[in-house]
């Protein structure tokens, strides 16, 4: 074990006397935060985003949630071994140290503000939708900065009010979601489907390229486990909370596409813009299906802005019990760590103004794409650590009994992990290793002061 084994925390060490009362996440709201961090915005405009690739694109789907569902298995055996708030960076540090536990945290921090800036962008064009007409880019950006900041507010009003908003928009961002999904299938038409495979029978370059766009649909999988510490007994709930959320997502996007494959031309939903909206119209005929749809994906994303504003303030609070971020992201109000909350959301306001002041689209889409390749960050090293685990003889800290199974899902997590690396593009990749080394001087700054201690 690395030298700061003996600073382990214990799981209680979480659950500290914050000032005031806070209310645990039971098993139902645990799967709304991981279903809702999974499904974004992004879902309501994948089905055209795939269709070029021909219905080739539903197996790749299909390949991706068996992969994801594995991911989510290992995070539950982890959080089954070790139940802090923290996931990821909890078991890095732990199984090889300080350096891979800070890489972890800082990636995963990175990820979660700069997400919530293209998140809050993204609810800006969907409300352009619900309220057609010339509008400026300043109210443009106050929109979007409040889009920010009011899931922000329910987070510093502590668990209880995050939990609310969590289950409140799951609900409401599914039902014209499952309408689509489940009504649509009434109305399907074989015809619409277009080719298998548009590819020229390359099958496995097919899938790859499709799942290229897919991969980070599942990003989020994680989300139990990063809020281990504020779920109600984390050792069972945060691996079942993940396989559920995760399958309950999974379920949303196979049917949902399949709807709108089968309600809408292909040659139409090729190049649409709003594809669950087409399918809407297309069913019942009219225009209302836009609107509907448009206040789905703005619910949809408050929601998964919500979810990821407490995912923001997670990551550092673990680390800065360690002495590897600053002191302050410790401080927690009601169950919530909020001086993370606060930062998390005044980054990703800051970067939202950059790019609605400067006009620097360029720079920001870098920074989404940086977004990508942190997110696997955490992964590799999580399916790491379970390996890590099983292979040092200490099988028994994982779960007795379960050798080769554990194995094969940790090994299968891993290869995941770096699938999603490859799908990032080269691009994403060489940007995001710049941005994750740039935090290694954080890194020594932090631990410099703790040797001074």
């Amino acid at each position: 074990m690395h030298d700061t084994a003996s600073e382990t925390r214990a799981p209680a060490a979480d659950q500290a006397a914050t000032g005031t009362h806070s209310r645990k996440f039971g098993l139902p709201t645990a799967v709304a935060l991981v279903m809702g961090n999974i499904i974004g915005g992004g879902i309501f405009l994948l089905p055209a985003s795939v269709a070029p690739f021909g219905t080739l694109s539903l197996l790749a789907f299909v390949v991706l949630t068996v992969g994801a569902i594995t991911l989510a298995l290992v995070f539950g055996r982890l959080a089954g071994r070790d139940p802090r708030t923290g996931g990821p960076y909890v078991y890095a540090r732990e199984a090889f140290g300080d350096f891979a536990g800070f890489l972890s945290a800082w990636s995963y921090w990175v990820m979660t503000w700069v997400s919530n800036a293209a998140l809050a962008v993204a609810a800006v064009g969907y409300i352009d939708v619900i309220a057609p007409g010339h509008v400026s880019k300043w109210t443009h950006l106050a929109v979007a900065l409040l889009a920010l900041w009011l899931p922000a507010l329910a987070n510093l009003a502590g668990t209880r009010w995050v939990g609310a908003v969590q289950i409140v928009s799951t609900v409401l961002k599914f039902l014209p979601l499952l309408f689509v999904a489940v009504v649509g299938l009434f109305f399907f038409d074989p015809h619409n489907l277009g080719p298998f495979d548009t590819s020229g029978g390359n099958l496995v370059g097919g899938i790859s390229a499709s799942a290229a766009l897919l991969l980070y649909s599942y990003v989020g999988v994680e989300s139990a486990a990063v809020s281990a510490g504020e779920v109600c007994d984390p050792a069972r709930n945060v691996g079942r909370a993940s396989v559920l959320g995760t399958i309950g997502a999974a379920l949303v996007y196979l049917l949902g596409t399949l709807s709108v494959f089968g309600t809408v031309p292909h040659d139409k939903l090729v190049k649409s813009s709003a594809p669950f909206s087409d399918a809407v119209n297309s069913m019942f005929g009219g225009h209302w299906g836009g609107t509907l749809i448009a206040t789905a994906a703005v619910i949809s994303i408050i929601g998964a802005l919500n979810g990821w504003t407490l995912m923001s303030a997670q990551a550092p609070y673990a680390a800065a019990q360690d002495g590897l971020f600053p002191a302050a992201f410790t401080r927690k109000q009601r169950g919530v760590p909020t001086f993370g909350v606060l930062v998390g959301v005044v980054l990703a306001s800051l970067l939202t103004i950059v790019n609605y002041t400067t006009g620097a689209t360029g720079v920001f889409n870098i920074l989404v794409l940086i977004t990508t390749f942190s997110a696997t960050v955490p992964y590799l090293l999580a399916a790491a650590a379970q390996l890590y685990w099983l292979a040092s003889g200490r099988r028994h800290q994982v779960q007795p009994g379960r050798f080769v199974r554990d194995v094969v899902m940790a090994l299968a997590a891993f290869g995941f992990s770096m699938w999603l690396v490859a799908g990032a593009g080269y691009a994403a990749v060489y940007q995001g290793t710049l941005f994750l080394f740039a935090g290694v001087l954080v890194y020594v700054w932090m631990k410099g002061r703790r040797a001074e201690r």
